[in-house]
Parts: structure tokens; C-alpha cells; sequence
């Protein structure tokens, strides 16, 4: 019914990843944030198909260290984001897997 309708907007997001496990609901902002792999999203809430990609992959010598214990480089060595926070007016606080060495930072926001 609601494809019937013309009210769903498809996102494709990153070629090969379907790793969309965390969300943030920000009214105020009206922002949609989503975690993915290696990936921030942050959408429009008014016009859903206006989104931004805040980048944030594991670094090189960590996807090595995961490669030589013996991981999926594709599939496991890279950073799954799986927190994300409002912690004040202008940041978020998210945290991502790190290729196994999990790490966290402060995101502004605006």
C-alpha cells in the first residue's frame, strides 16, 4: 500500500553493505543519524532525500593487524558503527568497532 502510494523514498546507501544497526532520532536538529559500516549518516527529517556522509574508516594498519589474525578483510575488518549519542547541543559521542580495537570520538554536529 505505501509503495502504491508514492510515499517511500528508497535509499540504496554504500554499494555491498547492508551494516545499518544503529540510529539517532534528533528532533531538535531534526536530523536522522544512521550507523554504518564505516559510515555517519545524518538526514533531513523534512526532505528525507537530503542526507550528509560523515566518513570514518578503520586505518590501515588496523585493517592489517585484522587481515593477519585472520579475518574477512571485506566482511569483518572495519568499523561497524554501533553507538551513536547526542552528547550536548553541537557533538554527538560515537563509537565503532575499529576493526576489533573499538574506538570513540566526539562528533560536531553544528
Amino acid at each position: 500500500e505505501m509503495l502504491e502510494s508514492n510515499n517511500i523514498i528508497n535509499f540504496n546507501g554504500l554499494a555491498n553493505s547492508s551494516s545499518y544497526h544503529t540510529f539517532l532520532l534528533d528532533e531538535e536538529r531534526g536530523r536522522l543519524y544512521v550507523g554504518a559500516k564505516d559510515h555517519i549518516f545524518s538526514f533531513n527529517l523534512v526532505n528525507i532525500k537530503e542526507y550528509q556522509k560523515i566518513v570514518w574508516p578503520v586505518s590501515h594498519s588496523r585493517r592489517d593487524e585484522c587481515k593477519w589474525a585472520g579475518k574477512d578483510v571485506v566482511r569483518e575488518c572495519a568499523n561497524f558503527i554501533k553507538v551513536l549519542k547526542a552528547y550536548n547541543q553541537t557533538h554527538l559521542y560515537a563509537c565503532g568497532t575499529g576493526a576489533f580495537h573499538p574506538v570513540c570520538t566526539y562528533i560536531e554536529v553544528g
